[in-house]
């Protein structure tokens, strides 16, 4: 998702007020939260604004540093809102949680050709995959795991990861992030 959307689209504009909100929330200025994503400036006054679609890439370098997940600035889950980076499609399917966590569950595709680099996330996040069909690499920058059909991936993805398909058939996966909730006095 780059560019600007079509007019009049409210799921970009529903999204730039999530994140306009959430920054003023933490008291965070449209130029620190740009510096801290690694984002530039207008990109963010463009997303806030609802003028620009962002890319997963950016949705989760944002997110990662408001502390919250991906859905909290995504549209509703029953309107199953659709994400695409550089490699990596994703269909947020379901969002629950209980006491120690929150979980987004998406349907996912990783297209052929160059890997996704995406940024960590908030501490302690995990990341589940279960292979479907094709094969995929991905996991920490460093230390990437391979898997193929009926296959399992799990990482922590507080840091640099990567998504890229093995092959040329496209991967088609469930894709489960698991956010540990903060610690309150009373836990």
């Amino acid at each position: 998702m780059t560019g600007a959307p079509p007019a009049g689209d409210r799921s970009a504009q529903e999204v730039g007020r999530r994140i306009r909100a959430l920054r003023a929330e933490r008291g965070i200025s449209l130029s620190e939260l740009a510096r801290l994503a690694g984002v530039g400036k207008a990109t963010l006054s463009g997303l806030e604004n609802g003028v620009r679609n962002p890319r997963l890439e950016t949705l989760y370098a944002i997110t990662a540093q408001l502390g919250v997940p991906l859905t909290a600035v995504l549209s509703a889950p029953e309107q199953a809102p659709t994400v695409r980076g550089a490699a990596v499609g994703a269909t947020l399917l379901e969002v629950f949680g209980d006491r120690e966590a929150t979980y987004e569950l998406y349907r996912m595709w990783v297209t052929p050709g160059p890997a996704q680099l995406s940024p960590a996330h908030s501490s302690g996040v995990t990341e589940h995959v279960t292979v479907f069909s094709g094969v995929l690499r991905a996991g920490p920058v460093d230390a990437p795991l391979t898997a193929g059909p009926g296959g399992y991936l799990r990482w922590i993805s507080d840091v640099p990861h990567t998504y890229a398909v093995v092959g040329e058939e496209e991967v088609h996966a469930s894709l489960l992030l698991r956010y540990p909730r903060p610690s309150t006095p009373d836990s």
